[in-house]
């Protein structure tokens, strides 16, 4: 008689399968520890980097013109490197309208004309309040040391209405907001339609770019150029939401998260658009300019006051983006069709 024997089921241990070895849970206080002290490093290095750039910002090797006779330029020069070292770069001009239209086409911050009669400071506040007002405390400086009679020009002035350029300098956070929202909004509004989606995108970032240009130019009275610096900011906005929202779609939910933390952490910050990117340590201030936040800062501030001088860069740089989010878009779907494909190949197998 043939007996019918079973082979003892393996133990399964906390819902896994095993041969009676036990998995052994986490230390509560390990973990405890592991949390506060991962969440202690996150703090320190937010601190970091919100804090440092304005606690090392200042005027390094900012572009300064110097107009006048060789022999007083050269003077002058050595007097200005041994008053304020490291924080000028002088280069010189033949005259004085040169160096205004280098200023006004944004080539260098400001500059020195010097003349029998003293020293005539060129500044552009509309560039950046920050270095226009070094510019004018070191030649007030320099004029007390040597006895020159100081006079000081505005070149490009900010608006009567906004003196202190507050209205652009607090752009940061509403354009990386922007960003983000936009990226979220329309694909929980359009999550099969990949084309909606992009077209709710840039709907967003044209009105946007209106908006906010509307809210400068009549309520703030922060610009004058209105539609230079909409579609700067629209430009600016679109910039930040497509390459997001391709992140989404070629990586799911950790490559948008990811993609929104570097914007919010790190773009923010080191934008420099309240004191542009000159003002910001040389290795912070060029890395802000390749993230979008900082190059649509330049661009708008660009547009506002300069017509548009010096913003080229800013605005390819912006440019680019958006053509790295519409890529992100089209290997995102590839990759979408290429799981379909293998579920329909799956299906057929099992049929």
């Amino acid at each position: 008689m043939l007996t019918h024997t079973s082979t003892p089921t393996p133990a399964v241990v906390n819902g896994a399968p095993g041969h009676g070895a036990t998995r052994r849970k986490p230390n509560p206080v390990a973990k405890l520890v592991g949390m506060a002290f991962g969440l202690g490093v996150i703090l320190v290095l937010l601190l970091m980097v919100f804090i440092m750039p304005s606690l090392k910002s200042g005027a390094h090797d900012l572009p300064l013109g110097i107009a006048g006779a060789p022999a007083v330029v050269a003077d002058f020069e050595q007097t200005l490197g041994a008053a304020v070292p490291g924080a000028f770069d002088p280069q010189r001009f033949d005259s004085a309208e040169g160096l205004e239209a280098a200023i006004r086409d944004r080539e260098v911050a400001g500059g020195f004309v010097l003349a029998d009669s003293g020293i005539h400071a060129m500044v552009a506040s509309a560039g950046s309040t920050a270095i226009s007002g070094t510019i004018t405390a070191t030649a007030n400086a320099l004029g007390q040391a040597t006895g020159a009679e100081v006079t000081v020009e505005d070149i490009v002035p900010l608006p009567a209405a906004d003196p202190t350029g507050i209205g652009i300098g607090g752009l940061a956070f509403p354009l990386v907001f922007g960003g983000i929202v936009p990226a979220v909004a329309f694909l929980k509004v359009f999550p099969r339609s990949r084309a909606w989606k992009l077209a709710g995108i840039l709907a967003f970032a044209t009105v946007g770019g209106l908006a906010v240009a509307a809210i400068l130019r009549f309520a703030f009275g922060s610009i004058e150029s209105f539609w230079p610096v909409a579609a700067s900011i629209a430009l600016g906005i679109a910039a930040l939401a497509i390459p997001l929202a391709g992140l989404q779609e070629a990586f799911g939910g950790k490559g948008f998260t990811i993609g929104a933390m570097c914007m919010m952490f790190l773009g923010n910050p080191f934008a420099g658009i309240s004191t542009t990117a000159a003002w910001l340590p040389a290795g912070l201030g060029t890395f802000g300019q390749m993230l979008p936040p900082g190059a649509a800062g330049t661009l708008v501030r660009s547009a506002a006051y300069f017509n548009g001088a010096g913003g080229l860069t800013a605005a390819l740089t912006l440019a680019v983006w958006v053509i790295a989010g519409l890529v992100l878009h089209a290997v995102g779907r590839r990759r979408s069709g290429a799981r379909a494909l293998a579920v329909s190949a799956a299906g057929a197998v099992d049929h």
